[in-house]
């Protein structure tokens, strides 16, 4: 997938990669190619892109696939149904029975059900280590160790991986170093250039940016791998439609826009979190008391619009918190223009009770929205009391 825009600012790529206006009729947004299949020129022969069935390919995810590639530095993007369904793929094109994995003690719920859960079935083992101490990672590291999946920062503790770190202790052992890029999204971090040899989004979240769409997708470097996914994914059938691909497609425009909106409106917000006597911890990099700083602030351009907190009255003040707030939205999911607010332990990751990963009860989750950031800040002084 080659990207004709490389030498063009961020902003000017989301907006122009893989998105010339239609040949046929001058339409400057690319057009909703909502079709299963077409004509082809003969028996054994298709039409100019290779489009012969949508399962296979369809122009209008081909134009996501290009955008979001550009935007991330990469050769490939593959698209898939949901964040999930991009996981699964790459985890079955990876991994054979018998290998392992290294995963963060602070990764996602889903992720971590689909590894232990699911992916356990198939004899594919994990250990789970601090993704922030790389002396723990390479205490994980086995023999057959095929696969780092990192986040950062992560999900819902706001840890930070120093990305360039593990992946030179993936390499050192050939092993691949995949990082969920969801939070930061390509425009405050580029985990291929810093080493990572995969990268993952769950484009449901700030990419596509308005909640009205689920997605996912793998981008990479790698030709063999590209085509591999490519395989599996014609093969198991879990692609985005065309309307959910010119959704994202929509989303990533304005991708630049809402990320600084989001940035700032976080740090209202954690200021005021910091001085209120409710709450007793704040995680987010963009603290110089974070223990991550420096390193996020070396691999990310802005600290985005993720914040998780705890209530000094425990579980129970924090789940009536959540009840008591107006503009944060109780729901789950996170990157979209409404704020939202959560309960890890019992909503995204409720799957990790009883595991290594359990996370505080006392903590509520933030996704802060490009609402006006002192409305914000209000409705959560209010909430807490």
């Amino acid at each position: 997938m080659v990207d004709d825009h490389s030498e063009l600012g961020f902003e000017t790529r989301a907006i122009h990669a893989g998105q010339a206006p239609d040949p046929r009729t001058g339409a400057v947004i690319v057009p909703i190619y909502q079709t299963s299949t077409y004509a082809q020129d003969g028996v054994g022969g298709t039409r100019e892109g290779d489009y012969e069935y949508s399962r296979t390919a369809n122009p209008t995810r081909t134009a996501l696939e290009t955008a979001l590639a550009s935007l991330e530095g990469a050769r490939h993007t593959l698209a898939f149904a949901s964040g999930m369904a991009a996981s699964d793929a790459l985890l079955r094109t990876v991994l054979r029975p018998g290998d392992h994995l290294v995963l963060g003690n602070d990764a996602y719920g889903g992720t971590f059900r689909l590894i232990d859960k699911v992916m356990s079935l198939w004899g594919v083992e994990h250990t789970v280590a601090d993704l922030s101490k790389v002396d723990d990672v390479r205490a994980a590291i086995r023999p057959e160790t095929k696969l780092i999946w990192c986040e950062s920062p992560t999900n819902p503790l706001l840890g930070i991986a120093d990305i360039a770190a593990l992946a030179g202790v993936a390499h050192d052992v050939g092993a691949r170093l995949v990082v969920d890029n969801t939070f930061a999204t390509p425009y405050l971090q580029n985990p291929l250039s810093l080493g990572a040899d995969v990268v993952l989004h769950s484009t449901t979240k700030y990419l596509g940016g308005h909640s009205d769409v689920v997605g996912g997708a793998v981008v990479t470097n790698e030709d063999e791998l590209r085509d591999e996914l490519f395989y599996i994914r014609n093969a198991a059938g879990a692609v985005p439609g065309p309307f959910d691909a010119w959704l994202t497609l929509r989303g990533i425009k304005t991708l630049a826009l809402r990320m600084e909106r989001h940035s700032d409106n976080a740090e209202l917000v954690v200021q005021s979190l910091l001085s209120h006597p409710k709450v007793s911890k704040v995680y987010y990099p963009g603290l110089s008391t974070h223990p991550g700083h420096e390193v996020a602030a070396k691999q990310m351009r802005r600290f985005g619009g993720m914040i998780s907190f705890s209530h000094v009255d425990g579980e129970q003040a924090a789940l009536d918190v959540a009840a008591r707030t107006k503009l944060f939205i109780l729901a789950e999911s996170l990157g979209g223009i409404e704020s939202l607010i959560e309960h890890p332990g019992r909503m995204t990751h409720a799957s990790t009770a009883g595991s290594t990963l359990q996370v505080p009860a006392d903590l509520l989750r933030l996704s802060v929205g490009i609402e006006d950031g002192r409305d914000l800040v209000a409705d959560l002084r209010n909430a807490l009391g």
